[in-house]
């Protein structure tokens, strides 16, 4: 499947603003706001958190990556076009896990 067909089978996020990725210390490394360009990515993400417990690991990376589908070769020939590609990849190569949180609208 491609990207916007995933993007189907997974939970609504009409509830969200957004979501922070923390750090060991609960420090905020990353957000992907609820915004035009986004929506994908905050729906995909939601989604990990829901299915890790919110917790960001090189598993959860690879089924993120999977999800992503057809982004996943241009972020990678493309470095920094797509953060939240980007993320994942990085969490999958330094072995990192971080903490999901979902930010209620």
């Amino acid at each position: 499947m491609n990207f916007q067909e995933n993007l189907a089978t997974l939970p609504a996020i009409d509830h969200l603003s957004g979501l922070n990725v923390c750090g060991e210390n609960g420090e905020i490394l990353h957000h992907i706001p609820a915004a035009p360009g986004k929506l994908g990515s905050l729906k995909l993400y939601h989604a990990l958190s829901q299915e890790s417990g919110g917790i960001l690991d090189s598993e959860t990376a690879e089924r993120g990556l999977a999800l992503f589908a057809e982004h996943v070769a241009d972020a990678e020939a493309n470095p920094g076009k797509h953060p939240n590609i980007d993320l994942l990849l990085r969490v999958k190569t330094e072995n990192l896990t971080l903490r999901l949180q979902p930010v209620e609208a």
